[in-house]
C-alpha cells in the first residue's frame, strides 16, 4: 500500500543547514530517475507497467498479480530485476531492454539544470539502479548528456543495486573518487543512507511543492532520516545555490 510520510524534524529542516558545507566537494553524485528530472514527468511509471508486463508474462499470471509480486521482489531484493534473477534465473539483459521499452517524450531540455551542473567544480557521475542505455536517453533529453564524468549503472555494479553498501563502494572503487569530498543526490531516503556512512554530503530530492516523501512505505527507514543532511524540492535551484555559496569561499 502506497502511504504518505512526514520526514522527521532533522529531515525537514535539512534544507536550513550551510550550504558552505559543499566547500571541498569534487565529486558530485547523481541518481537518475525522480532526480535529474521531476516524479511528475511519469517515466518511473511507465518502467513499473514494463516490469509488470514482462512479469505477468514470464509468470504467466494478470498484470495486478504481477505488479503484486513485482512489489514483492523489490521489498525483499532491492529491485524486481534482482528478485526475478534469484528466483527465476532471468537473463537480466533482457529485462533491462523491456523495462526501459518507454516514450521520453515528456521529458524536455533543462537548461536551468544543465547550467547549474556545469558550474559546480570536479567531476558528475550519475548513478542509477537502470541501465545506462536508459541513463543515456534520459540525460539526451534532458539537454545534460555533456555534463557527466561517467554512468555507473546496476551492470557496472553487478546486478547488485543500491541500496546495499557493496555497490557503493564498487562504485568509489571504479570512479576513484573520495567520499568525503563528495556529495549524493537521491529521491528515496533508504539509498542515502550508505552514502552518509562512507561520508558523503547527502541531498533527498522530494515532489515540487511538498516536503512530504511519496513512496512505498519500506522505502522509508524506521529510524528517522539523520542521514539526510539536505532535503529540496528544486534540484536545480539547491545547485545553484550551492555553487554561489562555494563562490562566496574561492
Amino acid at each position: 500500500m502506497t502511504g504518505k510520510k512526514t520526514l522527521p524534524a532533522e529531515g525537514q529542516h535539512a534544507h536550513r543547514r550551510d550550504l558552505r558545507v559543499f566547500h571541498g566537494v569534487e565529486a558530485w553524485v547523481f541518481d537518475l530517475d525522480n532526480t535529474l528530472y521531476p516524479a511528475d514527468a511519469d517515466l518511473f511509471t511507465q518502467i513499473n507497467d514494463q516490469i509488470a508486463s514482462y512479469v505477468a508474462r514470464l509468470l504467466g499470471i494478470s498484470q495486478d498479480e504481477a505488479q503484486i509480486r513485482q512489489k514483492a521482489y523489490y521489498h525483499e531484493y532491492g529491485t524486481t530485476l534482482r528478485g526475478l534473477m534469484v528466483e527465476h534465473k532471468i537473463d537480466p539483459d533482457e529485462f533491462l531492454r523491456h523495462a526501459h521499452d518507454i516514450d521520453y517524450s515528456a521529458l524536455k531540455p533543462n537548461p536551468e539544470l544543465r547550467k547549474a551542473i556545469a558550474e559546480l567544480p570536479g567531476k558528475k557521475f550519475i548513478f542509477t539502479n537502470g541501465d545506462r542505455p536508459h541513463a543515456e536517453r534520459t540525460a539526451e533529453a534532458l539537454g545534460i548528456t555533456g555534463e557527466f564524468e561517467d554512468i555507473f549503472d546496476i551492470v557496472a555494479a553487478d546486478l547488485l543495486p543500491k541500496p546495499n553498501l557493496e555497490t557503493y563502494e564498487l562504485f568509489v572503487q571504479r570512479t576513484g573518487i573520495s567520499p568525503v569530498r563528495a556529495a549524493m543526490f537521491e529521491d528515496l531516503p533508504k539509498n542515502l543512507d550508505a552514502p552518509h556512512k562512507l561520508g558523503m554530503q547527502t541531498v533527498l530530492i522530494v515532489p515540487p511543492g511538498t516536503r512530504d516523501v511519496f513512496r512505498e512505505d519500506w522505502d522509508l527507514e524506521a529510524e528517522g532520516t539523520k542521514h539526510v543532511d539536505f532535503v529540496t524540492e528544486d534540484l536545480a535551484g539547491f545547485l545553484a545555490a550551492v555553487g554561489g555559496a562555494m563562490r562566496t569561499l574561492s
